[in-house]
């Protein structure tokens, strides 16, 4: 592997350069540049409209002057960086005109298509099964005291006094 001066010199110059780079601007010198108005002004009505790059850039330079003295920031900072931080923007950001509307008429026509899905299979599906009547229910009640049932606490237990397997009205009512 040769090595030659000028390559050595021009990757030294490189590193040097990425190293300064990635130091922060609060780092290199004691005083970080106060942001200007016209940056921060109006910063509300802006903000969404501003491209991420853009975004990030302003974050980080207001970041980096937090981190000094409070005191040096001017007012309009202090507004913008709270607004940045809290305001209604991105997950917080207020629901549009008429979202509530659109979702009551959205979940109203949902529920009214389940019920008339509902209405439809009650129309069309013939006699409920034959096990669905009084009169079989009640003869379901005298197998199972013959069977003597959960004898403890159940069908057939002393001082029951529930209605048993009975759920239905009698045949034809």
């Amino acid at each position: 592997m040769l090595r030659t001066h000028s390559a050595t010199k021009v990757v030294r110059q490189a590193l040097v350069r990425s190293q300064f780079a990635s130091v922060p601007a609060a780092t290199r010198g004691n005083a970080t540049r106060a942001l200007s108005n016209p940056q921060l002004n109006n910063i509300e009505k802006r903000w969404e409209s501003m491209p991420l790059q853009e975004q990030a850039e302003l974050w980080m330079a207001l970041r980096d002057r937090m981190k000094g003295s409070w005191k040096e920031l001017s007012v309009q900072e202090k507004k913008a960086a709270y607004w940045i931080a809290f305001g209604p923007h991105g997950p917080r950001a207020l629901d549009p005109p008429g979202e509530g509307k659109n979702l009551f008429f959205h979940t109203t026509l949902i529920l009214a298509g389940c019920l008339a899905i509902f209405v439809a299979i009650r129309a069309f599906g013939g006699q409920p099964p034959e096990s669905m009547t009084k009169e079989w229910q009640e003869a379901s009640n005298e197998l199972l005291k013959e069977q003597k049932s959960d004898p403890i606490t159940g069908f057939t237990s002393e001082g029951y006094k529930g209605k048993g397997m009975i759920q239905s009205p009698p045949k034809g009512a």
